[in-house]
This record gives structure tokens, sequence and C-alpha cells, in this order.
């Protein structure tokens, strides 16, 4: 193995980019950080007790420590100077060097001076002080501030490292400069000086003094790392320029630019903003607690601040989003964090961040101020509750679509549809779903089901109803005697497309803008997720309020029609109350409660489905329900026959058997009817002109046939009405009625009223 090289020596070259240092065997690199003074080169906290062959890694990871040492070191300088406490500095050296390499560019017009004044010297020769006087001056007399140095200095040495002349020039502010005291004649240089190497010190002109040059970089010197003059109480970076031996002589150009304008960011570096006037070594060295806070570079430039851009902790550790620091909501002084982490290099003070680290927030704040709650709450017991009554209620539905098949072929469900009162209790069903889907925290699968058990529900149940009572309007708009009749089959064909642009409709807003849940607040401020609402809900509700308004016009067209069992009243009753109860839930949500809590809200979801759902399945199947347990599923509803209602005014709109071949007993029934009222208004007719204006009777005074009711008499040309003929005539037809329940036929004459055929 190659020798071991003193370390200092080693890293001191690897900082600088030295090449002859990185020639030597990276494994006498690795020799240091392991066996020579590792605590001392590599640091207590990264300590490194290897001694395996070379490897790249160990190489690397004792490079950052120690350079991350020398800025500490820079730093802790860059202090003392800014508060005064150069005392030890300047009463032992004259220089105090930071090791944080810089950008030089911007004085790119100075350097090419030095490195033309250079090459004079070598072309005219060093023997004479009056040409280095002229060049070394010249270097000062820039045109511009650019160019201009604050300090320079030509010397000649001999080949045994003495001074055989010099000349040194010094300038502050705009003045002229003048001549200061340059290295003294006949002694070597002092090796103290920033700018100077000498031979014996260094086995390269490029020693530690000296930054690495940037790459593809063509100059003929190197620039020193940025140092404090105690002598003129300045920040300066200085260009050195060897003249290669002529003539027995060796010189060095040097120029000093003054940087005290320039400034020390701490805090991570911008790279959408590189700031040439900062030094970029020191950029990520601040002591903020990465994980809770974050860097604000605060410079002072104030102008009774001298040198105000260099000093240590300008900047202050604000809290992240989602942080927050009771004691100190506006962040931590930068400077304190900086003592107290050199409190804790010197002195091993543990847990010294701490006092600077910030608090979380509550889940879901971005930010905070304090320790209160961002999120809303939610009253799972209560949700829970009304969970569990929308599911039973949903599975009641279940239950009583089973029991509407079993039933189907009672009187009082054959008359109402089975089939329809099936897709009606299975869309009911499907709405109660609802109440599940936006039970959890909402998400974008849990909106997707909110939407389509909704609407899809709503337009199951209420299609179903309202293809019923669009029948009934047909049919009670029909003033002959044959009835029109549409079968289920026929509604069904008209139901389909309506559904299936429902479908369409849905899988469409799923498939390219599925619903999601958006963050909203209450009116305490409270965070909480739901549904969004966009053009695709506004689209789909308009379409439903146009639906229900025409489904309001069917029912209130057959307001005044009879029907078995007072099923289409009921249906309308079940339309108009779908219709109040969305309108006003639009209003509780929209305008009078828009900021309601998620439990509020909730509630409000469960209470527009019971007041829509819940009625709808009690007044559609409670009265046919009780019906059948009363033990009257088979009967007639007497009142509505009483009213002149045949056995065919039903919601299937053939009778009682809507899917079989026509029954001659139905047939029978339904022509047995009508030959009742025909009977009825000509036995009426005949009873009426034989009374009217009948000399050989009598008429009483105020009698119904006297003349002056004669026009308002139910058979007046002008006001006849067949109804008010029916409603006379009702008590006698109850009398005479006699329907044969269990023949296949019934006689339809018999029941014509006594004296029909006679004539009398």
């Amino acid at each position: 193995m190659a020798s071991v090289v003193p370390e200092e020596r080693v890293f001191a070259r690897m900082v600088a980019g030295d090449d002859s240092a990185a020639a030597h065997n990276k494994c006498a690199a690795v020799t240091i950080c392991s066996a020579v003074t590792p605590a001392r080169v590599c640091g207590q906290r990264h300590d490194i007790q290897r001694r395996a062959p070379c490897m790249p890694c160990e190489v690397l990871l004792c490079f950052s420590t120690y350079h991350q040492e020398k800025l500490e070191s820079s730093l802790r300088l860059v202090h003392a100077v800014a508060t005064g406490a150069t005392g030890a500095l300047c009463v032992t050296h004259r220089y105090g060097r930071l090791r944080a390499p810089m950008h030089t560019t911007r004085w790119n017009a100075a350097r090419a001076r030095a490195d033309l004044a250079a090459s004079i010297l070598h072309q005219v020769g060093l023997e004479t002080a009056e040409v280095l006087m002229a060049v070394s001056q010249g270097l000062v007399m820039g045109s511009s501030a650019s160019e201009r140095a604050v300090g320079a200095r030509a010397i000649a040495l001999r080949t045994d490292g003495l001074v055989n002349s010099a000349v040194a020039w010094e300038r502050f502010g705009a003045a002229e400069p003048a001549a200061v005291v340059s290295p003294q004649l006949e002694k070597p240089p002092d090796p103290e000086y920033p700018w100077y190497v000498s031979a014996q010190e260094s086995e390269s002109v490029r020693s530690p003094k000296f930054m690495p040059s940037p790459p593809g970089a063509t100059m003929e010197g190197w620039w020193t790392y940025p140092y404090y003059s105690c002598e003129s109480k300045r920040w300066l970076l200085s260009y050195t320029v060897p003249v290669s031996t002529i003539r027995g002589l060796k010189g060095v150009v040097s120029l000093d630019v003054d940087i005290s304008n320039l400034e020390i960011n701490q805090c991570e570096m911008d790279s959408l903003e590189e700031n040439d006037n900062q030094i970029y070594s020191f950029h990520g060295t601040h002591k903020c607690p990465n994980e809770t806070t974050f860097c604000d570079y605060k410079p002072n430039r104030e102008i009774s601040v001298r040198y105000g851009g260099w000093a240590r902790g300008s900047y202050i550790c604000r809290c992240r989003p989602g942080y927050y620091s009771p004691h100190h909501p506006e962040g931590f002084n930068g400077s304190l964090v900086e003592v107290a982490y050199q409190e804790y290099e010197e002195n091993g003070l543990e847990n010294w961040s701490e006092p600077y680290d910030c608090l979380m927030c509550q889940p879901g704040c971005e930010t905070c101020r304090g320790p209160e709650p961002c999120l809303a709450t939610y009253n799972w017991p209560f949700r829970i509750s009304l969970l569990v009554i929308s599911v039973s209620c949903a599975v009641m539905t279940v239950l009583l679509t089973i029991y509407t098949r079993h039933h189907r072929r009672v009187k009082v469900f054959r008359v109402a549809s089975p089939v329809f009162l099936s897709i009606t209790l299975l869309g009911c069903a499907i709405m109660y779903m609802e109440m599940a889907a936006i039970f959890p925290v909402l998400d974008r699968y849990s909106c997707i089901a909110t939407k389509w058990t909704r609407h899809m529900g709503f337009c199951i149940t209420y299609t179903a109803l309202l293809m019923k009572t669009w029948r009934v309007s047909l049919t009670y708009r029909v003033k002959s005697a044959h009835k029109l009749k549409l079968t289920d089959k026929q509604l069904l064909q008209w139901m389909a497309p309506i559904l299936l642009i429902m479908l369409v409709y849905l899988g469409t807003w799923t498939l390219s803008a599925p619903p999601d849940a958006e963050v909203i607040t209450d009116n305490r401020g409270l965070k909480f997720k739901q549904c969004t609402y966009n053009w695709w809900d506004h689209s789909l509700a308009i379409g439903e309020i146009l639906f229900l308004l025409w489904g309001v016009r069917v029912c209130y067209r057959v307001r005044h029609a009879e029907s078995l069992y007072n099923e289409a009243r009921l249906i309308s009753i079940a339309i108009y109350n779908i219709f109040t109860v969305n309108s006003l839930m639009i209003a509780f949500h929209l305008l009078i409660l828009p900021r309601a809590g998620p439990d509020i809200k909730y509630l409000l979801g469960f209470i527009r489905t019971q007041l829509s759902t819940s009625t709808t399945v009690l007044l559609v199947f409670l009265p046919k329900v009780l019906r059948v347990v009363r033990g009257t599923g088979d009967t007639w509803d007497s009142r509505a026959r009483a009213r002149g209602v045949p056995a065919s005014s039903s919601l299937n709109g053939i009778g009682l058997v809507p899917d079989e071949p026509p029954d001659p007993f139905q047939e029978n029934e339904e022509l047995k009817e009508e030959v009742q009222k025909l009977a009825a208004q000509i036995e009426f007719m005949k009873i009426v002109q034989m009374e009217m204006h009948n000399r050989h009777l009598k008429p009483r005074p105020g009698g119904y046939f006297t003349a002056g009711n004669a026009l308002a008499s139910p058979m007046h040309a002008r006001t006849v009405n067949i109804s008010q003929v029916s409603r006379m005539t009702e008590h006698h037809l109850s009398r005479r009625e006699d329907i044969a329940t269990d023949q296949n036929t019934v006689p339809i004459m018999s029941s014509l009223p006594a004296g029909f055929l006679r004539g009398d």
C-alpha cells in the first residue's frame, strides 16, 4: 500500500481540487479516515472504523463530513467578524480564511487584466522596479468597478525564494490608489499571505489557499478562498498569477477585490432564482429542523449595519404547511438556532433542536396557528342509526316485492298490475340504498354510487307509476263505449326508452367525468367532503324537474277519474309529494342551510328519502296490504262500483287478467255494466217525458218538473248530464244488480229495470 501522507495535506488538496492530490492512491485517503485520528478528520458523528480495501463510498462520506466541518468553521468566523469578536483572530493572525468556494465570473475583467500584466512582465522582465510599479498600479486603475481592484502587488523573487523587488497598491472607495507596505526585500514573503504559496510549502503552486478552477476555464492563475483582512477590515478575494522564471527571477502578480457587499444565504438555493451576489457554498447550511420547519432568508440590508450580508443566521425558521408554533407563530430567529447548534457541537447538548420544532396541526389542516381542529367530526352513532333504518326499509321493500308476487292473483293486486308494482318497489329499494352510499367519508367511488342510486332509483320508481297514471289518462279521455286497452307489455315498451336514456347518461357521466368528492367547509370553518356538483348534475336535475312537471300534469288530468280501489288518486298524491319534497330539499340545501355540517346533510338526505320513498310505498301499497290482511282483497270496491266505475277501470287497462286470453266472464261483466247504464238512462228519460208538460198531472208547487225548473232539469237540451242521471238511479241499480262471480256467463237482460221491456 502507498505510504500514508499527512491527513491535512491530502484532504486540503481534495477540497481544493488539486490534481496532485487526486493522483494519490485513494486507499491513502481511506486509511486516513479509518486509522489516523478519525474523530478530528471525519468528526465524532461520522466516525469510520473500517480497515477494508479501498472503497469510494468511504472516501465520499469522509470528504462530505470534512467539507461540512470546514463550512461550520467558516460560519463561526463570519459570526465573529459580524459581532466584532475578532480580538483573538487579529492578535495572532492578520487574515481569517474561509473554506467556502464561490463564483468569480463577475470579476473576469479584473482577472484578464492580471493575466495580461503577468504576460507583460514575462516579456519585459522583472529586474526593474519601475516596470513592477507600472504593471501593479494599472490593476487598481480600471475604468469600471468590475475591472478595478482594491489592492494589487507585483513581486520579483530570486531562486532561493527571497524578495528581489516588490510594489503594492491599495485603494479605498473612490480615492486614488496609494502605495502600501510591500513584502520586505531580501526576505521571503510571509507565508500567512492568502495570495502567496512558497515552493517549500506545497508541491504545487495550487495550494489549499486556492479555490478549484471552474470546469473549462482558461486562466493563468488561481482565485483564493474568501478571507477577512484585519488591516483593511473588509472581506477580500485575491487572484494570483505566477510569472515564469526569466533571467534568474520569477514573479507573482496578485490583485484583491472587495467582496464585503456579498451575502451569505444559508437557506436552500432556489433553482429558479440564481443570485451571483450570494456565496453558493453556504446554501443549505441552515440549522432549521427540516421535518417541521423551512428556512426563509432575511438579509440585513440596513445602511447603518456594516457588511450586513456577512452574518450567520440571517434567516427565519418558519413552520412548514401543516405545522405550527404556539409561542413563535412568525418563526424562530436563525441566529438563536445557530447558537443552539454551536452549543450542541461544542458541548454535545442533546435535543438541542426541540425548542425550535413546530407542532403538527390537526388532521386535515393545511395551515394552522394552533391546535384547533380543521376537520368536521362525524357523529357515527347517529349516522349508523339512520343507516340501519334506511337499510331496514330497503329490506322491507324487497320483502314487500316478494309478498306482492305471492298475492299477484288477488284482485287488489291484479287490477294494479303486479309487474309495475314490482318495478316500483325495485326503484324504491335502490333509492333507499343512497343512504349507504353517502354514509362513509365520501370519495370518488361513493359519489358514483350516490349518483346512480339516487337518479336510477328515481327514474325506475316514478316512471313505473307515471306509466300507469298515463294509461288511466288515455282511458279516461275516451268517450266511446269501446274502451282503449293498453297492456303492460305496451307500457313496458314505452318505459324502456326512458330507462335506457338514464342508463346511457349515467354511464357516460361515470366514464367521461366521474363525480368526485371535494373539500368544503361548514359554518364553523371545519372541512369535510361532499360530492361535486357540475353541469352533469344540473342537466339531470332539470330533466327530472321536467319529468315531474309532466307527471303533475298527467295527475291533474285524471283528478276526476274513477278507478277501482282509488289507486289513481293515491299515485297522484305520491307524484305531488315527490315534487314538493324535492323542491323543499333544494331550497334547504341552497338557501336555508348551504353550509351545514356533514351530519346535518346526512339527516337532510334521510328526511328526503323517507318523505319521498317511504311515502310512496305507504300510499301505493299499504291499502292493498290491509285489504289482503282483512280478507277483502278479492272483493270489489263497492263505493267505486256505486259511482258507476266498471270492473275494467283498473290501472292495468284491460281488467283483471292483462296478460291472459280474453275471459268471457270479464267481457260479459263489461257488457252488463254498459247495458245497465243504457237502461237507466232510457228509464229516466221515459219518466221525464211522461211527467213534463202533462196536463193530466198536476205538478206540485216548487216541484222538480214545474215550468220554473224546466231549464234546470237534467233532460234540458243545454244541461243534460249523464252522471246526474246515473246518480239518480244509483239506488235502483244497486238493488237490482246481480253479478255472477262463479259462472262463466251472466244473463245480460236480467239486470234491466223491471218494466223496461214492457214499455211502462
